[in-house]
């Protein structure tokens, strides 16, 4: 268990992705997550995580999540979420973004120059800029890793 300060400053240092292959062999079939399918042959190819999930290799860092606030997006607490600086914040999208030098994750809400943070938990309150108070949308959430337990 990490205490408050632990996961704080796991929050604030970035991981810069490595650029070598990360090569996984994939099946060359959908996966039901209904009913199964007959069993088919099935061919075996290899794929490269890094094309597959990364459009910015320079820009793009990992991030490990701490806390709830964004569960109903489908980011949990230990979650590891991918975040490309090069990617323009837009409405809607879910960023990383400095407030008061603390890193955070929540959904950019912008309309014109009025911007708030919104949790995705309804027990969070969203981040409305005060005046005097630094916000700064860092990199987009591109993708968030889950570890199943097992």
């Amino acid at each position: 268990m990490h205490s408050t300060d632990e996961a704080a400053a796991d929050a604030r240092e970035p991981i810069r992705l490595a650029v070598s292959p990360a090569l996984v062999h994939v099946l060359g079939c959908t996966l039901q997550a209904g009913f199964p399918s007959p069993a088919e042959d099935h061919a075996v190819k290899r794929l490269d995580l890094n094309e597959v999930l990364i459009k910015h290799p320079l820009s793009t860092y990992l991030m490990r999540v701490r806390g709830p606030s964004m569960r109903e997006a489908g980011i949990d607490d230990g979650d590891v979420v991918l975040v490309d600086k090069a990617i323009k914040p837009a409405h809607g999208h879910v960023v990383v973004a400095v407030v008061d030098n603390e890193f955070t994750v929540k959904r950019l809400w912008k309309r014109g120059s009025n911007l708030k943070l919104q949790a995705a938990n309804p027990t969070f309150p969203d981040i409305v800029p005060r005046e005097g108070q630094t916000v700064e949308v860092w990199g987009v959430v591109t993708c968030a890793i889950k570890q199943m337990r097992v």
